[in-house]
């Protein structure tokens, strides 16, 4: 009883099972994941997250070699490529992002490294200025 409670409360906080690449594990290609992803491996392309609860977390010994798109990361490992989190995004002090990095919210531990541009992401839309009006005749003088 007292186990399936807290496997209940481990769930509720993304909805969905946790999925793990393990240490030594190597994925050469695009990676899309609903929930939760732990890797401690490495994975050569592309990891995607679908739904605004998807939550990727990188060991210190899991490695990306390409784009990370995910609304929730925690980062400890190491990223070559350009990193874009919607909502929250901790880099822990052994990560380390060869690329350019797009956040909403970040908490950066000291000792971690980002070697590219950095870039506050607001959820607000770009405002747009006002149409100059072509149509005007010149005021006479």
């Amino acid at each position: 009883m007292l186990s399936r409670k807290r496997r209940d409360k481990e769930h509720s906080h993304t909805g969905h099972e946790t999925s793990l690449v393990a240490r030594g594990t190597v994925i050469r290609g695009d990676l899309s994941f609903t929930g939760a992803l732990h890797l401690d491996g490495r994975i050569e392309g592309a990891v995607m997250a679908e739904g605004e609860d998807a939550m990727f977390t990188l060991s210190e010994h899991g490695e990306v070699q390409g784009e990370i798109r995910v609304p929730h990361a925690v980062i400890n490992g190491h990223v070559t490529g350009d990193v874009h989190v919607t909502v929250r995004l901790e880099l822990a002090s052994l990560a380390r992002i060869d690329g350019d990095l797009r956040y909403h919210t970040m908490e950066m531990a000291a000792g971690a490294q980002v070697n590219g541009r950095i870039c506050r992401q607001t959820e607000e839309t770009p405002r747009e200025l006002p149409a100059l009006s072509v149509d005007r005749e010149p005021e006479p003088t």
